[in-house]
């Protein structure tokens, strides 16, 4: 036999087994709470399914208006107090009125999952070591939080753990809380062999779970592989002796609309949470980042739909996956409820496959040496091969506004949206969900995990398109943005991408109202350490030693601030970023926070320059080199080719 023929013989063995694996699933340990409900009642009002405005006319959803209200009585203002004290120290009395802030999480997969998770634990009044360090403290005055991409695996884990410390969310709690398993990769979690038994019992319960939502009638994609794969390393029904197994639907029925009757959320104790998800106008194609001009979509606990002039309508998000027409549905019982899976709405704002496959091979371009591309490629034409799709490379939403404004939205006449990586219009950061004019924000914390350059380390390239699509674009629906830079090059030059940076601090009568943007970037170790955290977006698992690493490095810039001319911290840094969040509601400014804003501010008539930001270096060295070892020591050791042809015809019969 030929190596050829051994070849074809392998993946006709591989199909034959993952398809016992997916019928014995099916029929022994359903994970299809995965599909939703076709045929329900819609609402008695069936007009109340959508609501559409105009930038003049915009006004929140009431229940978005509600929880914000309720939090900032009953917590914000608490947390305050308990940040600040009397905010004697930074040179202020406290008083009764406190500025609206918003934190925005970008994404590029685990790196910025994890980037992001050292941030908010550096921000979080739980963490001890950040609250005497006076960073702790900001992310319970936040009333918003968004986020996209890896940044939403973040956020929805969060969220459907019901909002823990990122210590236990991260390591686990020895309790419910099991730990991220970011060390199991995320498409070949057992081996970087397509015929290992565990890979196949992972890819055959999440084919079965995205089979059944065909089998109702929804359009799949790689997208619903994807969010599958997400929410065995990230949601709350996983552990590692479960990992394998159909004894809980991991994650499978998970609602976003559900998020309200989490114990957490009720009490108001969550900032209120935004995913934010690009479009490419449906039946384009487009496989290149699409232009500014693209709708760009936001999914809440609440609603779906886009702030964006061109549209500007909402869904009710419980009935989400309804086709609706001029905002009705074909009949009083044509709707459809539990499309909004908390692994599809992760999935959705990091759909990344209009880049990265190749339609017409098959191929991904991922690392061919850990086994991704061959895993991969494998359980996508298993999807195929089960549900057909005409679009395979973006997240397929049944279209809720056809025929709303059709003289501007790109998608009126559409039947299907078609949803991309929240960044792939380069904003990788969603701050312009936070600056939707009806949100009223005073400050917006830019968590920025960006992999812009050679090294994968920010340039400023998610502000500066942030800033040109809200001047040509939104800029009669959205807050304006504060002055930055003109260019990536600028940013680079003067430091601003290798340390915290705040833009907008000196508002001026007659200046538009922007908020004031904390700027908080990856960046190398400020005392000159190797760094860990620049990794590559397409990096599929981190050891557990790494995660920790990484965290830890992220987490002490955080806290630390910078000294220009030197590798050390700032000892002030903690009251600095306490003079920024307070900013807007204080008047004159303290000396305290002048001398602070003399170093973190942005003042386009005296740059700095990035030599005061001396001894950083830039090049990524793995912390767990051993890690990847195991891999090739792997490789090398198990030469697999025909042994399990022989196993595929008793597979079955077993």
């Amino acid at each position: 036999m030929t190596y050829p023929d051994i070849l074809v013989s392998l993946q006709l063995a591989l199909h034959i087994i993952l398809s016992c694996i997916l019928s014995f699933t099916v029929a022994q340990n359903p994970v299809d709470t995965y599909a939703p409900t076709v045929n329900v009642n819609c609402p008695d009002t069936p007009n109340s399914l959508v609501r559409t405005f105009t930038s003049q006319t915009q006004v929140l959803n009431t229940s978005e208006t509600d929880y914000i209200a309720s939090r900032e009585s009953y917590i914000i203002s608490n947390a305050w107090s308990d940040w600040l004290g009397n905010a004697s120290d930074i040179g202020y009395n406290l008083g009764g009125k406190f500025p609206r802030i918003g934190i925005a999480i970008g994404g590029e997969g685990y790196r910025t999952a994890q980037y992001g998770a050292a941030v908010l634990s550096g921000l979080d009044w739980r963490n001890t070591t950040a609250r005497e360090v006076g960073t702790g403290g900001l992310l319970q005055v936040a009333s918003y939080l968004s986020a996209s991409s890896g940044g939403s695996w973040l956020l929805g884990s969060l969220l459907m753990n019901d909002w823990p410390s990122i210590n236990e969310l991260v390591y686990g709690n020895g309790e419910n809380l099991s730990s991220w398993m970011v060390d199991l990769d995320l498409i070949v979690p057992s081996s970087p062999s397509v015929s290992d038994g565990n890979n196949q019992e992972y890819w055959g319960s999440i084919l079965a779970s995205v089979e059944s939502k065909a089998n109702n009638g929804l359009p799949t994609s790689a997208t619903d592989l994807w969010g599958r794969m997400i929410s065995y390393h990230f949601l709350n029904e996983t552990t590692r002796g479960t990992f394998y197994t159909n004894q809980t639907g991991h994650g499978a029925g998970q609602l976003w609309s559900q998020m309200s009757l989490l114990p957490n959320f009720q009490n108001y104790t969550m900032p209120f949470p935004i995913v934010a998800t690009d479009s490419r106008k449906a039946g384009s194609g487009i496989t290149t980042n699409v232009p500014l001009n693209s709708t760009v979509y936001e999914i809440t606990p609440f609603e779906f739909g886009s702030w964006d002039p061109s549209l500007s309508a909402m869904l009710q998000l419980k009935f989400a996956g309804t086709y609706l027409t001029n905002g009705l549905p074909a009949n009083p019982s044509a709707c459809v409820a539990g499309f909004d899976q908390a692994s599809f709405v992760m999935g959705t704002s990091s759909s990344f496959f209009n880049a990265v496959l190749n339609v017409t091979d098959g191929n991904f371009g991922f690392d061919t040496s850990d086994g991704d591309e061959q895993g991969m490629s494998f359980i996508f034409n298993q999807l195929l091969s089960h549900t057909p799709s005409n679009v395979i490379n973006a997240a397929n939403w049944p279209n809720p506004f056809k025929g709303v404004n059709p003289g501007t939205f790109q998608d009126s006449s559409a039947d299907q949206l078609e949803l991309l990586d929240g960044g792939s219009n380069y904003e990788k950061v969603p701050l312009s969900s936070l600056l939707v004019k009806a949100r009223g924000l005073d400050v917006v914390v830019v968590v920025d995990g960006s992999a812009d350059d050679q090294n994968h380390w920010p340039n400023g390239t998610s502000l500066l398109t942030t800033f040109e699509r809200i001047s040509s674009v939104l800029s009669s629906s959205h807050q304006p943005m504060p002055p930055i830079p003109g260019t990536a090059a600028q940013f680079v030059s003067t430091g601003f991408n290798m340390r915290p940076t705040f833009f907008g601090c000196n508002l001026t009568q007659g200046q538009p109202d922007y908020p004031i943007i904390i700027y908080l970037p990856n960046a190398p170790p400020f005392d000159g350490s190797d760094p860990p955290t620049n990794t590559h977006d397409t990096q599929f698992s981190y050891t557990s030693k790494f995660t920790a690493v990484f965290i830890n490095q992220a987490f002490g810039n955080t806290l630390g601030g910078f000294k220009p001319n030197t590798t050390s911290s700032d000892s002030n840094w903690g009251r600095c970023l306490q003079c920024a969040a307070i900013d807007r509601a204080v008047t004159p400014r303290s000396d305290i926070c002048s001398r602070c804003f003399a170093r973190y501010c942005y003042d386009p008539n005296n740059l700095p320059s990035s030599s005061e930001l001396p001894g950083r270096r830039f090049i990524f060295v793995d912390p767990d080199p051993s890690g990847l070892q195991k891999v090739v020591q792997w490789l090398e050791g198990h030469k697999i080719v025909a042994i399990i042809v022989g196993i595929a015809g008793i597979v079955c019969f077993m």
